[in-house]
C-alpha cells in the first residue's frame, strides 16, 4: 500500500497532535516536519523523521503528498495557506470565521494557479460543526440554528492573546450562559446576541514591564475575537498559569430548534455535542482525516480550495465503499 506523505509546517499542539494522528493510521506517514525555529531545537516524537527549515521547503515538492499548515489564524494562515497552496496540496485549520470567505478566495486562486488541491477551516468548529449546522438546516427548515462553545481552551484566541506585545503567555476560555443553554434545549427559539450566548475568560502572564491596563484594552477591544463579548482578564504570574492552566480541553453544542407538520404543531431539537480532553489533539484527527480526502481529490486530478461541505463522508475513510456499506450504513 503506498502511504500518504504528510508534511507538518509548525511543530507547536497542533504540529504535534497531527504527529500523533498518523501514527494511529495505516495509510499515512510522517515524511518531515518543517520549523521557523533552528532545526537542531525540534525533536519529534516519530523516530528518524527530518525536521527542516521552512526556507527548504520548497525542496520537498516531490516527497510531500498533504502539507498540514499547523500555524495561527490571526497571522500565520492567511499568509501561509495561499503561499504553499502554490506548490502542494495543502490544510489548514482557520477559525477566523467572519474571514473565511476572503481566506477561501486567495487560497482558492493559489491552488488553482499552482495546481493543486488545498482545504481550509477543517476541524471541528469551523469543521464538524458546520457540518451540523448544514444537515439540521437543511433537515428542519423550519427552525433556528445555535452553537455554544466550551467551557474550554480556544487555541485561536489564545494564540492572538500570545501575539500581543508584552504578553509572555495566555489562555482563554469560552463558557456558555447556561440559561440561553437552557432555553434553547427546552425549544423555546429564543433570540440570542452573541453576548448573552458565552463569556470570555482570559488569564495572561505579562513580560516584565509591559503595561497591564494597556493590555487588557487591546483584548477586550480585539475585532473578531474578544469585542462582541463580556471578557474578564486575569493577570497572574507564570507558576500559577503552570500549575492551574496546563490543559486544553473544550467543546460544544450545536443545536437546531425546529417545527414540522400542520400548524407547526410538533417541535424537534437536533443536537450534536463534542467534550475534548484535548482541543489539538481532537482537531488533528479531524485534519488527518480530511488530509485522506485531499489526497484522493489531488489524485483524481482535480485542483482549486475546499471546504467541509466539499466532501463526501467516503472521501475520510480509510474503509472502502463496500465495507463502509457492509459496516456503517
Amino acid at each position: 500500500m503506498m502511504k500518504t506523505r504528510i508534511g507538518i509546517l509548525g511543530y507547536g499542539n497542533l504540529g504535534k497532535g497531527i504527529e500523533y494522528a498518523v501514527s494511529e493510521t495505516e495509510d499515512m506517514e510522517l515524511a518531515a516536519v518543517f520549523t521557523r525555529r533552528d532545526p537542531s531545537t525540534v525533536t519529534p516524537v516519530t523516530a528518524g523523521v527530518p525536521v527542516v527549515s521552512v526556507s527548504d521547503i520548497r525542496d520537498w515538492t516531490d516527497k510531500i503528498d498533504v502539507l498540514m499548515i499547523c500555524g495561527g489564524s490571526a497571522t500565520d494562515l492567511p499568509v501561509q495557506t495561499p503561499e504553499y497552496a502554490k506548490y502542494f496540496n495543502v490544510i489548514d485549520s482557520f477559525d477566523t470565521h467572519h474571514n473565511i470567505p476572503t481566506h477561501f478566495a486567495n487560497v482558492d486562486a493559489s491552488a488553482k494557479e499552482g495546481g493543486h488541491v488545498a482545504m481550509i477551516s477543517v476541524g471541528w468548529d469551523p469543521g464538524l460543526f458546520s457540518l451540523a449546522r448544514a444537515y439540521a438546516g437543511a433537515i428542519l427548515p423550519n427552525g433556528k440554528d445555535y452553537t455554544f462553545w466550551g467551557k474550554g481552551v480556544s487555541q485561536g484566541h489564545s494564540d492572538a492573546v500570545r501575539r500581543i506585545e508584552g504578553v509572555a503567555n495566555a489562555k482563554q476560555y469560552t463558557i456558555p450562559c447556561e440559561d440561553a443553554l437552557a432555553a434553547v434545549r427546552n425549544g423555546e427559539n429564543p433570540e440570542l446576541t452573541v453576548r448573552q450566548k458565552h463569556t470570555r475568560e482570559v488569564f495572561v502572564v505579562l513580560k516584565e514591564g509591559a503595561d497591564a491596563a494597556a493590555i487588557e484594552k487591546e483584548i477586550v477591544e480585539m475585532p473578531n475575537y474578544f469585542d462582541e463579548y463580556d471578557t474578564t482578564v486575569h493577570f497572574i504570574d507564570a507558576e500559577e498559569f503552570a500549575r492551574n492552566h496546563s490543559g486544553m480541553g473544550h467543546g460544544g453544542f450545536v443545536i437546531r430548534s425546529g417545527n414540522t407538520g400542520e400548524g407547526h404543531k410538533n417541535n424537534h431539537v437536533v443536537e450534536f455535542s463534542l467534550k475534548l480532553d484535548s482541543n489539538p489533539e481532537f482537531t488533528s484527527s479531524v485534519l488527518i482525516a480530511y488530509a485522506r480526502a485531499v489526497k484522493r481529490l489531488a489524485d483524481a486530478g482535480e485542483t482549486g480550495c475546499r471546504t467541509v461541505f466539499d466532501i463526501a463522508p467516503c472521501m475520510l475513510s480509510p474503509l472502502s465503499p463496500e465495507e463502509m456499506r457492509s459496516h456503517l450504513l
